[in-house]
């Protein structure tokens, strides 16, 4: 047995693994229900969400029908481990408008310039709730934006109740620290999330999609809502899509062009 000299190692050319998720839309009506199913098994049976008509173990609401379903499998074995829905802006005017409006006073919105779209419901798995997953999730809304030419995405992304709301409290502080919109990119709540009923904990862990969104560039755009039926604080966030983090912009949207997840638009 001989061993590997430096010329050689270096010679060797770089091993390159394949990627253990991928990204891809639900297409036909039996993955749209997949991912729904799944939305019910973490909103419901995990977070203990109320959902209207959700006995049969479906997350189902009219929007359903206007959005592009994203979704996240591994590549082993095909399991759906997250998803998120997309409603685009030309979709939510054939839908009576966007989902967060039943929660956030949203004329902001109109004014901002260029293209728009909503990203929403979005869910992972407990065991997948990873950088890797989360990253995946990116690649799939990057390629779906820069391919369709969206400046702005925005959503809703939930802190836990669990606790009372002291935890929340503490990274809402976080947030409104560092990275607030401007005043002119502001919406206002219909059910702002109370006061706690205690000293909120100074050290607390980001949830996984709040730190993502942050970590992109988005920015909070005011008080948070708080969803009793989800059991959750929700921050509306805005990302511009011009005003994306470099470091990030370089990991996800550099990527476009070999992501084959081209929904329509």
């Amino acid at each position: 047995m001989s061993l590997m000299n430096s010329k050689d190692f270096e010679a060797t050319p770089e091993v390159r693994l394949a990627p253990r998720f991928t990204a891809g839309f639900a297409t036909t009506p039996q993955q749209i229900l997949e991912t729904q199913k799944l939305r019910y098994q973490i909103f419901a049976g995990e977070l203990g969400a109320q959902i209207d008509g959700g006995a049969d173990g479906v997350d189902c609401d009219e929007y359903d029908a206007y959005c592009q379903h994203l979704t996240v499998r591994e590549v082993s074995t095909g399991e759906l481990v997250a998803c998120t829905r997309i409603l685009t802006d030309e979709a939510a005017a054939r839908a009576g408008g966007f989902y967060s409006a039943g929660e956030f006073e949203l004329s902001m919105i109109d004014s901002l310039p260029g293209r728009v779209m909503e990203v929403g419901r979005t869910c992972v798995r407990a065991e997948h709730r990873s950088g890797a997953v989360i990253a995946t999730l990116w690649q799939g809304l990057a390629a779906f934006f820069t391919q369709h030419g969206y400046d702005y995405l925005f959503g809703c992304a939930s802190i836990g109740l669990e606790d009372g709301g002291a935890q929340a409290h503490s990274i809402l502080r976080q947030v409104q620290a560092k990275y607030m919109a401007p005043a002119y990119q502001r919406v206002r709540p219909y059910h702002p999330l109370p006061l706690p009923d205690s000293e909120p904990p100074q050290k607390v862990k980001m949830p996984p999609l709040l730190k993502a969104y942050l970590s992109l560039g988005a920015k909070a755009c005011g008080d948070a809502y708080w969803d009793q039926d989800f059991n959750c604080a929700d921050v509306f966030v805005l990302v511009n899509v011009s005003e994306i983090c470099p470091r990030y912009a370089r990991h996800f949207l550099g990527i476009q062009s070999t992501t084959n997840v081209i929904g329509h638009a």
